[in-house]
């Protein structure tokens, strides 16, 4: 008899018709790798930031990335089949308007058990929030990572400007951030209307004075996490030019069980290419009791500032993730697949492919938890509150975080789609069968993810203007030279003067051929200033694991 073996497969030609190849040797490779332990890349970061917390947060992500690997990413690929999309019921039987998002009992699972974990509670440090997080989101499931998001923004705004002495909002904080009997509450960002999108300024909702609280009417269009318990939301308050943020229940107290909703009706949710286990709907208020947080007047500031800017770096951290198993997943059927009598992995093109899908991967990831560790060297939560007092150092520190998060977001959630797609094209047709791998979903979710909390041009708008405006302050070849610390000093010389030249040109300018222009390398030039401070990240753990 004659055979021809390859790694993974089997052929007995002498069985007309018999092809009994298989793909469990790859299977076993993917299933069975442990996204925390076997990850030597993670391991090294842990131990390069953590500090005296690398050794328990290595105990409590080995048990948790179990868990991520197994049985949650079983209920997260469950959850993905068109069957399973949330639905919207308007009406019970007796009919009462209850707008119940019907979500699949995997989803539901998957968000309990992972809310469980209780990442934002006291109990859970920073970085190992952060590392948890991290191996969570390599599951791709946006149906619970854009709820964790969302919630850890209500908790932030709620912590750093909520009245404490205010009893429901204590008690709402504590529900989502401690849970109460066990159950955790899931938090929402209700800002987009039809007008405005991210113009948050041309919010036309409205906030009503109602004693103490307010009471909220219109409509807001975009809307995800629809099923969530609380929600955070801007209005404009009547009778002023103010934006506020509100906090507003979706229940009141003793009326979920009921499902009487707190004055609004979800009108329908939305049908997306991607996120598509995330209900996304249109809400109309018809007046919802709301709770003010924070001074009513600088309610854009503070959602921008506080929520946004903590979505904005989660997004870093989904970007990284969504990355690391893709090129993980791309190299391990690389290996194993073998055409016209060689592996995929040994023809040069796909090598190359396979280096630049791993390069990225480690460099986006290096990157977060660099931008991460500056985040905590600035306080935390606590840097995303206006202050007065800080000294000249801590301010232009706090400015570079801000831009840091600003470029974060730009380049890791554009990239990912370019990186979930190279991965793609390793597996050929393989690479588009949505039972075969997860990679179709991350990436129809990465291109969701890219608009999140702003597009591209709206961000690299922004990053222009705070520039623009801090220059009288921090000189923009000083924040260069500050951001790329240890860089080459040709390099950081060439970015600063380039950065300073744009921002003369007429970039927001007029539409013409010269704006354009300016336009575009005001783009690259982002692109490479944060494309270096990743590769600074990255040489600073490598060059820990090569010393002696």
């Amino acid at each position: 008899m004659t055979e021809e073996h390859t790694k993974g497969s089997e052929y007995a030609l002498d069985q007309p018709g018999s092809n009994p190849y298989s793909f469990d040797t790859f299977l076993e490779q993917r299933d069975g790798f442990d996204y925390y332990n076997d990850d030597e890349f993670l391991r090294d970061l842990v131990a390069h930031y953590a500090g005296d917390e690398a050794a328990r947060i290595h105990e409590t992500a080995s048990v948790l990335s179990h868990k991520v690997r197994t049985r949650w990413r079983a209920l997260s690929e469950q959850a993905a089949r068109p069957e399973y999309h949330p639905r919207l019921l308007h009406y019970d039987a007796y009919n009462h308007r209850i707008d119940r998002v019907v979500r699949s009992l995997e989803t539901e699972t998957l968000e309990r058990e992972i809310f469980a974990e209780a990442l934002f509670s006291n109990r859970v440090t920073p970085w190992e929030m952060f590392v948890k997080r991290f191996v969570i989101n390599q599951l791709g499931e946006f149906g619970v990572v854009c709820p964790m998001t969302c919630t850890e923004g209500l908790i932030g705004i709620l912590e750093l400007l909520g009245d404490p002495s205010h009893s429901e909002l204590a008690r709402i904080l504590r529900h989502c951030k401690e849970g109460i009997d066990g159950e955790f509450g899931v938090g929402a960002q209700f800002m987009t209307e039809i007008q405005g999108g991210s113009d948050l300024p041309a919010n036309r909702v409205e906030a009503v004075a109602d004693g103490a609280a307010y009471r909220i009417y219109g409509k807001k269009f975009f809307t995800s996490v629809a099923h969530a318990d609380y929600a955070v939301l801007t209005a404009r308050v009547k009778g002023t030019d103010h934006i506020g943020v509100f906090v507003v229940p979706s229940w009141l107290p003793g009326d979920k069980a009921r499902e009487r909703r707190n004055g609004f009706e979800i009108q329908r949710l939305k049908w997306k290419m991607g996120t598509t286990e995330l209900p996304t709907g249109e809400i109309e208020y018809k007046g919802a009791l709301a709770y003010p947080v924070g001074p009513l007047h600088r309610g854009l500031a503070n959602a921008v500032g506080i929520v946004l800017t903590l979505s904005r770096l989660s997004i870093g951290i989904a970007s990284a993730a969504m990355m690391t198993r893709a090129a993980r997943e791309a190299r391990m059927y690389a290996e194993f697949r073998t055409v016209f009598g060689r592996r995929i992995v040994d023809y040069p093109l796909s090598a190359r492919e396979l280096n630049w899908l791993d390069d990225m991967a480690k460099r986006t990831t290096a990157g977060a938890f660099a931008v991460f560790d500056l985040y905590l060297r600035c306080g935390g939560r606590q840097a995303l509150a206006a202050r007065t007092d800080m000294s000249l150092a801590e301010r232009k520190r706090q400015w570079q975080l801000r831009e840091l998060i600003l470029l974060q977001k730009v380049c890791a959630a554009g990239q990912t789609v370019d990186v979930v797609r190279k991965a793609m094209s390793i597996f050929g047709g393989h690479g588009v069968m949505e039972d075969f791998s997860a990679l179709p979903r991350l990436l129809r979710d990465a291109a969701v993810n890219e608009l999140w909390e702003g597009p591209k041009n709206l961000l690299l708008t922004q990053v222009y203007r705070d520039l623009q405006r801090a220059a009288s302050w921090y000189d923009t070849k000083e924040f260069i030279a500050d951001v790329l610390a240890g860089a080459d000093a040709s390099l950081t010389a060439d970015l600063g003067e380039r950065f300073a030249q744009l921002l003369a040109e007429p970039v927001l300018g007029d539409v013409d051929e010269g704006s354009i222009t300016a336009a575009a390398a005001w783009e690259q030039c982002c692109t490479e200033l944060f494309a270096a401070y990743q590769q600074l990240a990255l040489q600073s753990v490598t060059a820990v694991r090569v010393s002696p």
